[in-house]
Parts: structure tokens; C-alpha cells; sequence
């Protein structure tokens, strides 16, 4: 679904990104990982087509996206940032609503279809009972959760997230990934997702993709990638991975 090759990115003099190369197939959960200002945003913006490749190729289902349109592009991969520039006069259902404008018609008419959409992905993320709240009334975990609702909507095959959990508590943390794992298991949607905790990056990814100053350190299955050496030598601290039971889940602590 989505294939990068050798890209990288520059601000200014500095290399953000280098000599990038991964594959996310439709079904997978690719979980991206790395310290502060590794470049995992970077990679995000570069591949929804907001910052320009200074070299390298991004196909999406075999096609270079430098050739589509914004709006083509729209209707193939969504956006999930962080919530912190959502518009505090909207609707919850206006927000939700927006992700619907890659197929809303020149005058700006929204369908009974695109409500639909609309009102399904508010469902999926129990986010209906907020659609007449206004955005400013509403918490960072509430706005993070029509954040997604708003891709969904999109209705776009790939599916890219900046830290998700951002500002939700433990409860809707594992809701939301749940959601996220079901959809792309279930819809074969192609998930990236960017997030700081380990913990979860072991229990929801399929992969996961190491990021260390712009480089791709490593990528593969968790159990090859989480590893207490590798995790110690990119986060500079010494990490223990701790098997709870044979076959089960692990845990990630400081040694």
C-alpha cells in the first residue's frame, strides 16, 4: 500500500531525514519509534506530501505521490496530529465533518453520504454524544479522539498517526489503539503510528520502525526489534524487557 524509498528531507543545512526505506502492506500496523527529534514527525509530514523530498520516492499503491493532487492524496491517506490546532468555535460534528471535503462537490455540498460517514466514525469513536459541543469546550482527550473520528470519516486506506495518545488517560489510551488494531486487521487499513510509549508499541504493532537522528536504526517484528540492548542504545538509558508469561506480552522498564 504505501512503499518509501531512500528519501530524505533537509530544514535548511540540516538533514532531518536520510536515506529513509520501509514498506507499510494494508493490514499492518507499523509502530514508529525513536528519542525526541529523531524525525519521526518529519517522516509523517513528509509522507502525507507536506514537506518536499529532497531525494528519494514515496509510492502509495504503486503510484508516485508527487504526481496527485492534493485531493487525491486526501483520499488515499489520512492524518491523525496531535490535537493542540483544532478550531475552538466548531462543532464536534463540524470537525468530524471535515474530513469529508476530499469528496464534498465544488459548492461545498455536504451529501447524506458524506453524514453518514460522518456520523459512523463518531460512532466507532464514541465521540457522538460530543457532536453538538463546541471544540473549545471539549478536553485534549476528547479532541484526540474526533481527531481520529475526522480520518475515519476520510475514509482514506492509510492512516497516519502523531502520537494518538496525547492527552488521554489509561482507559481511552487502550480504546483507541483496540479501535485502531480492529480497523486495520479487520478493514485492512495500512496504520503508521508514531508513539513514545514502548509498552504499547509491544502490545499493538505489527512492526515497528526505530528512528535515531533521521536514520532507520532498525525495522521488524517487536519481539526482533524491543530488545533491552537495542532500547538501552537509542533512548541512552539501560532498559529491561521483561517476558510477564511464555507467549504473552512483555514489559519495557528501566533496568
Amino acid at each position: 500500500m504505501l512503499k518509501v524509498e531512500n528519501i530524505s528531507v533537509s530544514y535548511g543545512a540540516r538533514l532531518a531525514l536520510n536515506k529513509v526505506s520501509l514498506e507499510l502492506p494494508a493490514g499492518c500496523i507499523l509502530g514508529l519509534i525513536g528519542p525526541n527529534g529523531a524525525g519521526k514527525t518529519t517522516l509523517l509530514r513528509a509522507l502525507c506530501g507536506v514537506l518536499p523530498l529532497q531525494d528519494g520516492t514515496i509510492w502509495i499503491d504503486g503510484g508516485d505521490i508527487r504526481r496527485l493532487s492534493a485531493m487525491e492524496r486526501a483520499r488515499l491517506m489520512a492524518v491523525v496530529p496531535q490535537a493542540n490546532h483544532l478550531p475552538p468555535a466548531f462543532t464536534a460534528w463540524e470537525t468530524v465533518l471535515l474530513g469529508r471535503t476530499p469528496y464534498i462537490n465544488w459548492l461545498g455540498q455536504v451529501s447524506s453520504r458524506d453524514e453518514e460517514a460522518a456520523r459512523q466514525a463518531m460512532e466507532r469513536t464514541h465521540t457522538i454524544d460530543l457532536a453538538e459541543r463546541r471544540i473549545g469546550e471539549l478536553s485534549g482527550g476528547e479532541q484526540q479522539r474526533l481527531l481520529l473520528a475526522r480520518a475515519l470519516a476520510q475514509g482514506a486506506p492509510i492512516l497516519l498517526m502523531d502520537e494518538p495518545t496525547t492527552h488521554l488517560d489509561l482507559q481511552y489510551q487502550y480504546s483507541l489503539l483496540e479501535q485502531i488494531k480492529k480497523l486495520a486487521h479487520e478493514d485492512q487499513l495500512a496504520v503508521l503510528v508514531a508513539l513514545h510509549d514502548l509498552n504499547l508499541v509491544e502490545r499493538y504493532a505489527d512492526r515497528v520502525a526505530v528512528l535515531v537522528g533521521g536514520e532507520l536504526l532498525a525495522l521488524g517484528k517487536p519481539a526482533e526489534v524491543l530488545t533491552a540492548p537495542l532500547l538501552s542504545r537509542v533512548y541512552c538509558i539501560p532498559l529491561s524487557v521483561i517476558q510477564t508469561r511464555p507467549g504473552g506480552p512483555s514489559i519495557i522498564l528501566p533496568a
